[in-house]
């Protein structure tokens, strides 16, 4: 849904704006100005284009491979969150002009009041995806549902052992991942 929603409004965005002209939407708070945008965030980079689509497709093979893990209901909608945002503009980086693997990301969204930065839907998502990530690593859940305080830390192999057959003489034990 993220990349649908990040792809259509930049499809609305190269149909219906001008390029490089200030459209106000309310005043100075919210502004549309259409630009494409070869670099990450602030244009840094623009002459290495080919290292993002290279690192946004790490990033995205990340998430998959560590989406067939996840059992908890929040990493899954942050994990796809992010992953939506990441496919948005990886998708521009390989379909876009000037061509295959250093297009240009088209964005929209102008705030001047708070930022100097355009950005776009997958920007949005992948910055509140990212602040998720750090949330919910600092609240302690795991990507199997669980809590880091639900379990013991191990030192040893030994200790590893007792808290196995532990867990299996005793199932309601909260070292068994419930």
């Amino acid at each position: 849904m993220v990349l649908a929603a990040d792809q259509f409004v930049k499809h609305l965005t190269i149909e219906n704006l001008p390029l490089h002209e200030v459209v106000p939407v309310l005043g100075e708070f919210l502004q549309l100005y259409y630009i494409r945008n070869s670099g990450a965030a602030f244009s840094l980079g623009s002459g290495v284009t080919w290292i993002f689509t290279i690192a946004l497709s790490v990033v995205a093979a990340v998430i998959i491979w560590k989406a067939f893990n996840v059992r908890s209901r929040w990493w899954a909608v942050v994990l796809g969150a992010l992953l939506g945002g990441v496919l948005g503009n990886l998708t521009d980086r390989l379909f876009r002009e000037p061509g295959f693997g250093n297009g240009h990301v088209v964005d929209m969204i102008s705030m001047p009041w708070m930022m100097p930065a355009i950005f776009n839907v997958a920007d949005i998502f992948i910055v509140t995806g990212m602040i998720s990530v750090a949330l919910l690593v600092v609240l302690g859940l795991r990507f199997d549902g669980t809590r880091e305080r639900d379990h013991a830390p191990v030192e040893t192999d030994e200790e590893a052992e007792a808290a196995a057959a532990v867990a299996a003489e005793d199932p309601s034990s909260p070292s068994d991942g419930r």
